[in-house]
């Protein structure tokens, strides 16, 4: 149910502040990475889920942990290793007494996938068979297991991380799945000053006692706020021009995006792009959504959506290196 429109401007006054104490409650434990910590709340906002790329050490577990007490939700950690199983994410059927009956009865044990914030730490470090067994819960917020549907607790999010090097022995993830994941941020590593500020606070014995800014109930209220925010037809055409712009069968595409993507992104990715900015929107207090917002996030909403050409990657030439040079070429329209 929407959320009736003479309460949204009054709404996304609160969120606005809302959004502000998020970030100062984040940036008492985590130095810097503005940009993904924006990221993070769009995600969480949005009602998607987030793939975090970055080298070890840059504090994605943390970031992650923080997020959780922030929102005060429940938070579990799953290491993904090559031995993991389905069922020890998803959980098993047990075999029990009924000690009232003396009867032996099956019992589900539910896995750690029943939550609200799942951290799906190196999920490139376990096969597909497992890899998948997030798949459901991902897109349906509900598991299978032993022929019965089980619902998770809302709200559900996925955050996975991925080390961007030493391949050797990872299984990455197929586009099928990638695609379901709301964006896909990079971790960069933090600049002198803030890498100095990192080191003096953590080796000192300095404590930090967070605090919760919102529930449950907040986010889920939140989330259905940013999905009342209109969009004007303006907006959306860009989004769609952008997302098509990238498909190398499609008429009118910049010579360039033949030679150098194998293919292009989905529908997916224009839903995508517009809640995204929707959320961007009413994170900064504002009921209007604009183009801005769209090309804000369009690199970590596209960057894992479309694949890029051998001719492509012999040059060196990566999806985020297209997707700016198409952001210079789409232009919106104004018909």
């Amino acid at each position: 149910m929407s959320i009736p429109p003479a309460e949204i401007e009054r709404e996304l006054a609160q969120l606005s502040q809302l959004h502000a104490r998020m970030l100062e409650g984040m940036s008492q434990v985590i130095v810097g990475q503005q940009s993904v910590l924006e990221e993070l709340l769009v995600t969480v906002f949005a009602g998607g889920h987030n793939l975090l790329e970055g080298v070890p050490g840059l504090a994605k577990t943390l970031m992650i942990n923080t997020l959780a007490q922030l929102l005060s939700l429940e938070f579990k950690r799953i290491q993904f290793t090559p031995d993991l199983m389905p069922s020890d994410i998803v959980g098993t059927n047990v075999i029990e007494e009924d000690h009232t009956t003396g009867k032996r009865v099956t019992v589900f044990v539910p896995g750690p996938i029943f939550t609200n914030v799942v951290l799906a730490d190196e999920i490139n470090r376990t096969p597909p068979k497992t890899q998948a067994a997030l798949l459901q819960a991902m897109q349906e917020h509900e598991v299978t297991a032993g022929g019965k549907t089980y619902k998770l607790s809302e709200p559900f999010f996925v955050l996975a991380t991925q080390n961007p090097i030493d391949q050797e022995g990872t299984y990455p993830l197929p586009e099928a799945q990638k695609d379901r994941f709301l964006l896909n941020t990079f971790i960069r590593y933090p600049s002198l000053d803030e890498e100095e500020t990192i080191v003096e606070r953590t080796t000192a014995n300095v404590e930090v006692n967070l605090q919760p800014v919102c529930d449950q109930e907040i986010v889920i209220r939140v989330q259905k706020l940013v999905r009342s925010l209109p969009v004007s037809k303006h907006v959306t055409r860009y989004a769609v021009d952008l997302v098509r712009a990238t498909r190398p069968l499609e008429p009118g595409v910049p010579e360039f995006i033949t030679e150098q993507i194998s293919w292009g992104a989905g529908p997916r990715a224009s839903q995508a792009l517009i809640l995204c900015a929707k959320c961007r929107a009413a994170l900064q207090g504002r009921l209007n959504v604009s183009c801005d917002d769209v090309r804000h996030l369009a690199l970590p909403v596209l960057r894992h959506r479309i694949s890029c050409s051998f001719a492509a990657e012999a040059e060196g030439i990566s999806t985020d290196d297209i997707v700016r040079r198409l952001l210079e070429m789409v232009t919106e329209r104004t018909n």
